[in-house]
């Protein structure tokens, strides 16, 4: 197979719609470590980098502690995430500076709908991910290890000054679970922010509080995946737990940050009136009504191809459930052309933000405020 550089392989790539597709390449693993696991990569042929978030424990063991998984890892074995390697009692992350996928994509397709419109983001992503969702839609990427996938050698410093010779506004970290690669994430947005850039990160939100914490200080937007408001949905489709992911959002609302919530609608699974009710209450009650709540159409997938597309009509009635309970920005997802893709006022309910899929059509927020009556609008317009 062809080697190359990373900047012949980018200047292959004419059209920024276009994934920067990494399957044909063979490239080296990357990044080194310090103290702590902070990379200084040095090159392709380095080795891994230590990972952060962890204790040794007898015997050559560790117990991660980046996850609500704690996994306790004997000497020369994997995580359940299966990129972070135990190695003689000293933990390692394998995908430090090696993505295996990278795109330009518009901002709305991650989603964001109050965070920078209109601006482009340089997404990148590595193998693995800490929970394992029967309806994955980037399953061949989140649900391999390292090696059983090609990757790319891609630094922060150099991810950062791609990011921006590509014209775009931020980073972000998507496509399988950033959460694993976390080291990488933090330490490219470290560089991105040196050059100007945000940070956006796309996550199931099944973190601990304290590495949570450390993300919250490097990123400026933070989208959550919430599967389900019911346990057993965690449990028996995304072998994961409910509770720790509504931790996440908490603390996410006590930080500060910009964060918006993806709810995808699955028939027969999670579209009960009930449990959607209620977490749209507990949305209002424990977060803001403010927070933007995205209905999103689900597709046959992975493990799921049993059952149908998400029926129209069940996003619209979650979507009305959410309103009248006092939800103020409730969007739907994966249904072009719908109204329910606009962003309108609260006060005098003209429509902010016309939008066609990933493309804006009309924006009429001015300085975070609606051009026709001056209502504030929450987000990061600028």
């Amino acid at each position: 197979m062809e080697t190359i550089t990373r900047r012949q392989f980018l200047r292959r790539v004419a059209c920024t719609s276009c994934t920067l597709a990494l399957a044909e390449l063979s490239l080296p693993l990357s990044s080194p470590a310090g103290k702590g696991g902070t990379a200084d990569p040095k090159g392709p042929d380095s080795p891994p980098a230590e990972a952060r978030y962890y204790r040794r424990l007898p015997n050559l063991e560790v117990e991660c502690q980046l996850c609500p998984r704690r996994c306790r890892v004997a000497d020369l074995e994997r995580g359940f995430c299966g990129v972070r390697e135990n190695r003689g009692g000293t933990y390692y992350t394998l995908v430090h500076s090696r993505p295996a996928a990278l795109n330009i994509d518009p901002i709305e397709k991650k989603p964001f709908f109050h965070f920078l419109p209109s601006t482009l983001t340089f997404s990148l992503a590595t193998a693995g991910c800490n929970i394992h969702c029967k309806f994955c839609q980037n399953w061949e990427l989140s649900q391999v290890r390292p090696e059983q996938i090609s990757s790319f050698y891609l630094p922060p410093a150099a991810a950062a000054t791609e990011a921006q010779r590509q014209s775009c506004a931020s980073i972000a970290y998507t496509y399988s679970e950033p959460v694993v690669f976390f080291e990488y994430m933090v330490d490219t947005a470290r560089a991105a922010r040196k050059k100007g850039l945000r940070n956006v990160v796309v996550t199931n939100a099944f973190i601990d509080p304290e590495p949570l914490r450390e993300l919250c200080r490097q990123v400026d937007a933070i989208k959550v995946d919430l599967k389900a408001f019911t346990d057993k949905f965690y449990r028996e489709v995304c072998n994961g737990e409910l509770k720790p992911v509504l931790q996440s959002l908490q603390l996410l609302q006590k930080h500060g940050i910009w964060y918006e919530i993806v709810y995808l609608v699955v028939p027969t699974l999670n579209d009960q009136e009930e449990p959607i009710r209620k977490m749209c209450l507990w949305i209002k009650r424990e977060l803001a009504p403010d927070v933007p709540l995205h209905f999103t159409r689900f597709q046959p997938m992975y493990l799921l191809k049993n059952l149908p597309p998400t029926p129209i009509e069940s996003l619209e009635r979650a979507r009305q459930i959410a309103l009248a309970e006092g939800l103020r920005f409730v969007y739907l997802g994966n249904v072009p052309g719908h109204e329910g893709e606009n962003t309108y006022c609260p006060r005098c309910r003209k429509t902010l933000i016309r939008r066609l899929g990933y493309t804006v059509r009309e924006n009429n927020v001015r300085k975070g405020t609606c051009r026709f009556c001056g209502e504030r609008i929450p987000g990061v317009w600028g």
